[in-house]
């Protein structure tokens, strides 16, 4: 298959275009989005609107990644796909037929391994297989030819405590293989792994896929790591937020060009791409193409059905230590600075630096300008500042700027002897946030407000209460 050149961007086109342009009957589609949605609570009242009208084929002989911030969508658009959750509205087709209950065609590998145990690794490796009519020594030989695909030989009898994390990966890799899935879908699979071990994964997959060792046909991954996403796919899907929305596609690099030496210059111009359209979450994906104007105007998606506004910001979960040394950092550098020159300098993947990038920004310490970050008035105090008065200074923003915040002073000072339960806050979250993302936003709001001295909490009773 052959993926235009990042500078022929012409080719780049919107997610409408790509998606309308293919049959929904056409041979080489293997699964298809169609019009969905996903809202959580009832379509009236109390509803939080995950994805908005997301269309998305998946094509034989394809890697496609799926980027986007933290809470747009992108995991539940895959499990929506594997038939494991039901879209609010719209349809999955298999092969052009309605997907009705799990999608028989696909396996999963997770972040989390999802191991168990008390199994050894031959014995995880099966349950791949208890679904299907095997004798017991035909599943074992099956098991046993996908350890030793993905490299395992050797520890078939060896339980998940004896193994790194690379090597419980490569069991979650085994153990989805093993069921030969026409489609396979990783769900951030890297991304609790060491650097290196996470790169020596990910060629050692792409060769197995290229070199057709494995069944598969086509392969879908959620990342957050754009340099991951540059290296591996082959179509590459943007996600926005609030709700997810897929806000542009662009083709991925030639094959023979993702890991050549002298292709590191294009390899960082997509990449930069791609951090510029991130970093610049409410702007038209397509006017940040590089000098380009879009190939036609956008079609509208059509009217939601009206749900009520998210009444918080996303917080990014980083530490306050991070915060800091991310905005003393940018002082140095004279206060502006690319985010992808950033990254390199410190040594780190720049989609680490996005939810610091994020949380300056929401603090009002930094602006987002065309991938640069950009250090305020307000940013450069708090990088100047002494230990006590940088807790003034984010104390002040954190007033201003981050409604969470604003709320639980609020609601703490009103409530009987100025003490709140978590439980009170949490149920309201939920409004706005899944079940998990709402503790997550929880934590990180208790956190930032303790280090603001904004209120105190109680981690065993649960509560919030202010000081004298």
């Amino acid at each position: 298959m052959t993926t235009p050149d990042i500078n022929n961007i012409n080719n780049i086109s919107s997610a409408e275009q790509t998606s309308a342009a293919t049959p929904v009957g056409a041979p080489d589609v293997l699964l298809r989005a169609q019009a969905v949605s996903k809202y959580y609570g009832s379509e009236q009242e109390n509803s939080v609107l995950v994805l908005d009208d997301i269309t998305l084929d998946l094509r034989n002989d394809e890697f496609i990644a799926l980027l986007g911030p933290s809470g747009s969508g992108k995991s539940t658009l895959l499990r929506i796909l594997a038939g494991l959750v039901t879209p609010s509205r719209g349809e999955v087709l298999l092969h052009g037929a309605p997907l009705e209950g799990a999608n028989p065609n696909v396996a999963i590998v997770f972040q989390n391994f999802a191991l168990y145990p008390w199994l050894t690794v031959l014995e995880n490796v099966e349950l791949g297989l208890l679904a299907k009519e095997l004798a017991p020594k035909e599943r074992e030989q099956r098991a046993l030819q996908a350890i030793d695909l993905i490299g395992l030989d050797g520890f078939e009898s060896a339980y998940p405590r004896e193994l790194s994390g690379g090597m419980k990966q490569r069991v979650g890799f085994a153990r989805a293989l093993v069921v030969e899935p026409e489609i396979l879908f990783l769900d951030e699979p890297f991304s609790a792994l060491d650097v290196l071990v996470a790169e020596n994964l990910r060629h050692e997959l792409l060769d197995l896929w290229l070199a057709r060792k494995i069944p598969t046909r086509t392969i879908l991954m959620v990342t957050h790591n754009i340099n991951e996403a540059v290296q591996m796919a082959d179509r590459l899907l943007v996600f926005g937020a609030n709700p997810g929305r897929i806000r542009v596609e662009l083709p991925g690099l030639p094959r023979d060009q993702r890991s050549q030496p002298g292709a590191t210059s294009i390899r960082e111009q997509l990449a930069d791409t791609v951090y510029r359209i991130m970093t610049n979450p409410k702007a038209d994906a397509q006017s940040l193409l590089p000098g380009v104007a879009p190939l036609r105007p956008p079609t509208p998606s059509p009217a939601p059905v009206p749900l009520p506004a998210r009444v918080y910001q996303t917080l990014p979960h980083v530490s306050l230590d991070e915060l800091a040394g991310f905005v003393e950092r940018l002082y140095t550098l004279g206060g502006r600075e690319d985010l992808y020159e950033l990254a390199r300098d410190l040594q780190m993947e720049a989609d680490d630096l996005l939810p610091l990038a994020e949380a300056a920004n929401l603090l009002g310490f930094a602006d987002l300008d065309a991938g640069d970050v950009v250090l305020t008035n307000v940013g450069q105090r708090f990088a100047e500042a002494d230990i006590l008065e940088k807790k003034v200074i984010f104390r002040q923003q954190a007033q201003v700027g981050i409604s969470i915040l604003r709320q639980i002073v609020q609601d703490v000072a009103a409530s009987p002897e100025h003490r709140l339960s978590e439980d009170t806050l949490l149920a309201a979250l939920e409004h706005s946030f899944s079940v998990d993302e709402a503790r997550r936003q929880l934590d990180t709001a208790i956190d930032w407000g303790r280090y603001a001295e904004l209120f105190a909490y109680d981690d065993d009773a649960g509560e919030f209460y202010l000081e004298d």
